[in-house]
């Protein structure tokens, strides 16, 4: 996984050097970005346990996936530099979004994480804590939650349509886990949805 993140996050470090200032909107996009692989990299180094390996060709598409993605919006935010402010500024409550989604994330994370302990039984077993309870994958909607975050930050097209798309790929992997636990555990609550509180 520190080859799926590391590409990523050194075009965000990158661009700080490459690209001169160019307003407040600009750095705060390219410093979520940052922010939000160090976290990956931090999490991968430091609180996941992990129960398999990845090859090391899914491993490096995932990692250009990645890369490309942050470039691009970086770049895409670039491009927006001297045009008039969108009227609605929306940046700062795209900082609280992307504060609460990248904090929730994390923290889901390392709940997940103590479900494995280091040497003993690392069988699957039902989440809880925070809002297991309420949703199976609690991870992605904070990671969601990061990126309408981030997307209000850039108020670019390319940021709204990589999130839209974050958001349907996480969507359909929380349903697939949803599933994927109600078939492995007979107590598995039906109350507990996939991904939103109390609808989906």
């Amino acid at each position: 996984m520190l080859v799926a993140y590391t590409p990523a996050f050194l075009a965000g470090v990158a661009s700080f050097a490459l690209v001169p200032l160019e307003g407040l909107r600009f750095t705060l996009l390219r410093s979520a970005l940052t922010i939000h692989f160090l976290k990956r990299l931090f999490e991968v180094l430091f609180v996941h346990k992990y129960s398999g390996v990845m090859e090391v060709e899914t491993a490096i598409t995932i990692s250009m996936s990645y890369f490309l993605s942050t470039a691009s919006m970086i770049y895409a935010q670039h491009l927006t530099s001297g045009l008039p402010e969108p009227p609605i500024d929306l940046k700062h409550f795209g900082i609280l979004l992307f504060v609460l989604g990248i904090s929730g994330n994390f923290y889901h994370h390392y709940l997940l994480s103590e479900l494995r302990t280091e040497g003993g039984d690392n069988k699957y077993k039902i989440p809880h804590g925070g809002l297991f309870d309420l949703v199976i994958c609690p991870h992605y909607l904070f990671e969601i939650l990061g990126f309408v975050g981030v997307s209000c930050i850039s108020q670019n097209l390319y940021a709204f349509s990589y999130t839209f798309g974050t958001m349907f790929y996480l969507i359909g992997r929380s349903y697939a886990t949803r599933r994927w636990y109600q078939s492995k555990f007979d107590n598995f609550s039906e109350n507990t949805k996939a991904v939103i509180p109390y609808i989906f």
